[in-house]
């Protein structure tokens, strides 16, 4: 039976005034979270609205192997990563947390 996989997204939204110090600091950032070995991959995606929503959201989606992972992430990694987050950015940057269990994934071949 193949282990369920879980996506740690992590969702901000910031002013303009920050959004390229953010950017250069957050392809940085991802690399270090994948070096804790608990993710497969990362994708960073900018939300795209109609609302008038003030400044720029953008969304980072890590894999991870199984449930057991995430957890220790979250035991071991988690603290350090966010300390980094508010140290940089302090009230600069509002940020949410979710966790997405992956159910099925599915791919298209085209011949």
């Amino acid at each position: 039976m193949q282990q369920e996989k879980y996506i740690y997204n992590v969702t901000v939204n910031f002013e303009e005034e920050i959004h390229d110090e953010w950017l250069t600091w957050i392809k940085e950032h991802i690399p270090q979270v994948l070096g804790t070995g608990k993710f497969e991959k990362a994708t960073l995606t900018k939300v795209l609205v109609e609302d008038k929503i003030e400044g720029h959201t953008y969304s980072i989606q890590y894999t991870s192997y199984s449930r057991e992972t995430l957890d220790a992430y979250y035991k071991e990694d988690a603290d350090r990563l966010r300390a980094e987050v508010t140290e940089k950015f302090a009230n600069k940057i509002l940020s949410f947390r979710t966790e997405l269990q992956i159910v099925n994934e599915y791919h298209v071949t085209f011949k």
